[in-house]
């Protein structure tokens, strides 16, 4: 399981086919969802007791909107009563929870509690849990760019300045590594504007498995095959 005596230091999963899987069990598509919360739970203590430092999830995406008005709101209840339902799992797992994405812009009692479980958090000790909410890769960027574009029309940033190094200071979490592994469930082959600048050189993991099903079992199975890879970052093999 063990990729040069180390696990992945940063895993982050798309978590896909919530719906998919309620409609395969005849159920409505919130039951997917309550069902997807459970494999949250396990995969983050199991990432914490592997002493995995970051594991992010991407939550809610800002394409999600485009859902129906009834399923958004129900989501977004179902994302406050989780975050104030695992508050007792993080602190005895010693999680530190944080999140990115335009969170202004989620309801005022979804922000509510997640400020309340960021600060009860803060000073945890041990794996980092990211939730991506509301989150877009481009988004991302485009934030980046306008907080670039106002630095250099204030005088406080200097074109030759601006490098990949410096660039990643004004993403949304500028001391966040990127991604060892990226996971993804459901079976779709692609990255969905997923940590677009953070993802360039992550190893990614494709199951065919909804996300309601994945357990501990499959996490060791996607460890296993990152440790089976050689990651030469564009380079070769001394």
């Amino acid at each position: 399981m063990k990729k040069n005596g180390l696990l992945p230091e940063h895993i982050a999963i798309i978590m896909d086919g919530n719906g998919r899987w309620a409609r395969q069990q005849k159920l409505l598509r919130i039951r997917g969802h309550e069902a997807g919360a459970e494999s949250v739970r396990e995969i983050t203590r199991e990432c914490a007791k592997k002493h995995i430092k970051q594991l992010t999830l991407y939550a809610f995406s800002q394409e999600n909107w485009k859902r129906p008005k009834r399923e958004i709101a129900l989501l977004m209840k179902l994302l406050k009563n989780f975050l104030i339902s695992e508050r007792g799992e993080i602190r005895e797992n010693n999680i530190r929870l944080t999140a990115i994405g335009r969170i202004e812009e989620l309801p005022e009692f979804v922000q509510k509690e997640l400020a309340i479980s960021m600060e009860q958090s803060k000073m945890n000790t041990g794996m980092v849990l990211c939730l991506a909410l509301n989150y877009g890769g481009r988004s991302e960027i485009i934030d980046a760019t306008k907080k670039i574009a106002g630095e250099l029309k204030d005088g406080k940033l200097k074109p030759e300045e601006i490098t990949e190094e410096s660039f990643k200071k004004y993403l949304y979490m500028p001391d966040m590594s990127d991604p060892d592994l990226l996971i993804r469930t459901g079976g779709e082959m692609r990255v969905s504007n997923f940590l677009l600048w953070e993802i360039s050189y992550t190893e990614l993991w494709v199951t065919d498995m909804y996300w309601p099903d994945f357990r501990k079992s499959h996490l060791e199975e996607a460890l296993e095959e990152y440790a089976k890879r050689e990651r030469r970052y564009g380079g070769l093999k001394e």
